[in-house]
């Protein structure tokens, strides 16, 4: 029997949390002081526009790559926990379970997942209620 997580697993993807968002902060800064220096003395006025324009647009790309990438996650979670349950007892999964409590479903083991599905649908259980539930956790390592 696996052993639930501690605390909400939350895991970080180093290249991504403690490589790209640092430095694209720290350009984000440097763009900005380049910017108004550029301004200030009246000096590369254009390159310092295209470089703040080029930062403005990282900035907002960036974090939403990471958003999209999660969102994708989540899709596939909700079509394998689907398939799991139809492979499990011939029946499609309850359309009132949301997409937190299927997430938790994931770390049910086939053991326990179908009662535990009817149940969440039926209690209207939240994701921590559900994770509270498991008696035999069945760890998800590769979502990030």
């Amino acid at each position: 029997m696996a052993t639930p997580p501690k605390k909400k697993s939350i895991r970080y993807d180093w290249p991504y949390h403690f490589v790209a968002l640092p430095l694209l902060l720290v350009t984000f800064v440097l763009t900005v002081i380049y910017w108004v220096e550029a301004i200030r003395y009246d000096e590369h006025v254009l390159l310092s526009w295209l470089l703040l324009i080029l930062m403005v647009c990282l900035f907002f790309a960036i974090p939403r790559i990471r958003v999209y990438a999660t969102k994708t996650q989540d899709r596939i979670v909700r079509i394998e926990e689907q398939f799991r349950y139809f492979r499990l007892t011939g029946k499609e999964l309850d359309p009132r379970l949301s997409k937190a409590q299927i997430i938790a479903l994931r770390y049910a083991s086939d053991e326990e997942f179908p009662a535990l599905c009817e149940r969440a649908a039926n209690q209207n259980l939240s994701g921590s209620d559900i994770e509270n539930a498991i008696t035999n956790w069945r760890v998800d390592h590769m979502r990030i």
